[in-house]
């Protein structure tokens, strides 16, 4: 779906424009690649373990590699019964109605979702005379097809849930929720449930898992890496030419160290950097003992629909609590960086991929390619 012109200062406002840039291109991903790092996933300490030690995408991967705020409030809500458990809240199909003007045909609709060809075929080309309102509706649909498919992308795979509009009706406050928080809670959960072995397909944000591994193990880029558009996963480009300066300030950056819970809507997981202390450049300790959420998995958006924000509350407080959010503020960890921080993990090499197909089974990838907002 094309990216206008005028639909970009909406997304940079909301803090969604560099994810969107980093489609320029079709995303491939590298199956085996990602295959055998998803096979040494811990769900207990949500951590890959490798022969040297343990690593794992963090906050500050995020930050780095999709562009997306990690400081603010949680994603969450509800999943759409907005009139039961939002004040001013409406009935779902009408708020849609709404906010783009129409509804779509039944055959499009499947119980809180619609398939994602209607958005793609109603939104696909703004019109050169489009009013400020027009403007506003597409990004709102553009903005609703990037959620759902390439950072919130599940098993459904070309469906749209309605689950955002409540954030999409009003853009200007989109900013203040932390999407890449949610993000990272997202890939967590989709890597937990694959550990399963009754599981074999994976979905989420792959696109960060891959360039996360691009970016922490250069020796497993593939051959011409660089001719494709890949986000920071190679040390030759300026962080600052791609991210927006705001995520890496002090605000931002002091939550790459925090161990607290990671939250979007029902799924709620728990962000251990403690136990990999030298991504951060410092040396390891003793971490933490992990701490236990397989309760939490097995209630994984199962009961219905609820107000996720009340019905999770301590852990809503671990992210938030007021505005200065002192619980979560207590598991900042201090870390003295060092020069040498003491592991091999940073300069792991491996001199193919042969190795995957001894140590990995078989998952099933959906889709294959993802989603390409131009």
């Amino acid at each position: 779906m094309p990216l206008h012109d005028r639909i970009i200062p909406y997304l940079e406002r909301v803090g969604l424009y560099h994810l969107a840039r980093l489609n320029s291109e079709w995303f491939w991903l590298d199956e085996p690649l990602v295959s055998a790092f998803v096979e040494r996933w811990r769900p207990e300490t949500h951590t890959f373990h490798l022969p040297f030690g343990e690593c794992t995408v963090t906050l500050q991967d995020v930050a780095f590699q999709l562009g997306l705020p990690v400081d603010g409030e949680a994603v969450s809500g509800c999943l759409g019964e907005f009139e039961t458990y939002m004040e001013g809240g409406r009935p779902a199909w009408e708020w849609f109605e709404d906010l783009f003007g129409e509804r779509p045909p039944p055959n499009k609709v499947k119980q809180m979702t619609v398939h994602f060809t209607w958005f793609r075929d109603r939104f696909r080309v703004l019109p050169v005379d489009a009013s400020e309102e027009t403007v506003r509706i597409y990004t709102r649909a553009y903005i609703m097809m990037m959620l759902s498919t390439q950072l919130f992308g599940d098993k459904s795979a070309n469906r749209v849930h309605i689950r955002w509009l409540p954030f999409v009706a009003n853009l200007d406050d989109m900013g203040r929720y932390s999407w890449g928080s949610a993000a990272l809670a997202w890939l967590y959960r989709c890597m937990c449930r694959v550990a399963n072995r009754n599981v074999t397909n994976l979905t989420g944000p792959l696109q960060l898992l891959q360039s996360w591994i691009f970016w922490r193990f250069p020796s497993l880029r593939p051959e011409g890496f660089e001719a494709f558009s890949f986000p920071l996963a190679s040390s030759a480009l300026d962080v600052l030419a791609v991210v927006h300066p705001e995520i890496l300030t002090e605000e931002h950056s002091r939550l790459w160290r925090a161990v607290t819970s990671l939250i979007y809507f029902a799924v709620i997981e728990w962000h251990q950097v403690d136990r990999v202390v030298p991504q951060l450049g410092g040396v390891q300790h003793i971490p933490e003992d992990a701490l236990n959420v397989d309760w939490l998995h097995a209630k994984d958006r199962k009961g219905g629909d609820r107000w996720f924000p009340h019905y999770y509350q301590v852990w809503h407080l671990h992210w938030g609590g007021d505005r200065w959010f002192p619980l979560r503020s207590a598991g900042v960890s201090f870390i003295h960086v060092v020069a040498d921080a003491g592991g091999t993990w940073s300069s792991f090499s491996c001199p193919s991929h042969a190795w995957v197909g001894d140590h990995c089974r078989p998952v099933i990838w959906w889709p294959k390619p993802l989603w390409n907002t131009r």
